[in-house]
């Protein structure tokens, strides 16, 4: 019988909630600059909201980058400062079209990207950005994260941790949304955030935007922490800020121990 593996040492996590101005990268490169430069030394993961060099606008997408663009060099840039892994999402153009693109940058130099697969109709996102295909699995410190965009937030089997019993493991540890969620639906984004960590026995954190975009869409924020219970560690309000809540690997261990619910879930491949 193999020895269950897990994350062996706490994770600090840092969420950054701003209020991202309206299509201005450089801009908003400068502004979650000065609030995340006072994190150095103090967290391990830096999490920014969805699109926090635009804001959400489909228009924005004429300005898209690309992989060679500044906001790539600036979140890698970041991540070398503050010796820790940067990460959120912007519009990176490709041959294959512009996508919502989540980016993981690592102080040793490393970057690794999600596409964002489930695509708002609603905003008509889908009509413009291309969709991506699949999720990934990242490391850090031990934890395998998972890290999603916004609307994923909403579709339960493509987020579904599973357990493989032969090598012993979670496909993760700590499931991440980076989002820019609208206050009328807050009381969405708020729920189930709790009901995916429950259901995946896993830590979720979820950064959201602040303030009024340049369609007039109000943010509310919300941003949180919560633990495997989907009780909130930490939690933010409406306005801007910046908050470092700590995972702890031996409750999380504890706690798949002692509520083994995974031994009961139902067997299944996802087809994409």
């Amino acid at each position: 019988m193999p020895v269950e593996t897990g994350p062996q040492r706490d994770l600090r996590i840092a969420l950054v909630q701003g209020d991202t101005i309206w299509h201005d990268p450089a801009g908003n490169r400068r502004m979650y600059g000065d609030m995340i430069a006072p994190l150095a030394g103090d967290a391990d993961l830096v999490l920014l909201p969805e699109t926090f060099t635009s804001g959400f606008s489909n228009e924005a997408l004429a300005d898209a980058e690309t992989m060679d663009g500044p906001t790539v060099a600036w979140i890698r840039e970041q991540a070398a400062k503050l010796g820790a892994v940067v990460s959120g999402s912007v519009q990176i153009r490709t041959p294959e079209g512009v996508f919502n693109r989540l980016l993981w940058a690592s102080p040793d130099g490393g970057l690794r990207h999600y596409d964002k697969r489930h695509l708002f109709r609603m905003a008509r996102e889908h009509e413009r950005y291309a969709a991506g295909r699949e999720p990934i699995t990242v490391a850090l410190h031990g934890w395998r994260i998972r890290p999603l965009v916004c609307y994923d937030l909403r579709f339960p089997v493509f987020i579904r941790n599973r357990h493989d019993a032969a090598a012993a493991r979670f496909d993760y540890d700590l499931l991440l949304f980076v989002a820019n969620w609208p206050a009328p639906r807050r009381h969405a984004w708020r729920t189930l955030l709790r009901a995916r960590a429950i259901e995946n026995l896993c830590y979720v954190a979820g950064v959201n935007r602040v303030g009024t975009d340049g369609n007039g869409h109000a943010y509310a924020g919300d941003s949180l922490l919560a633990d495997f219970l989907g009780m909130p560690l930490v939690e933010l309000d409406d306005r801007p800020g910046v908050v470092v809540a700590t995972a702890s690997a031996s409750a999380l261990a504890e706690h798949r121990t002692r509520f083994p619910a995974h031994l009961d879930a139902d067997h299944f491949a996802l087809e994409l």
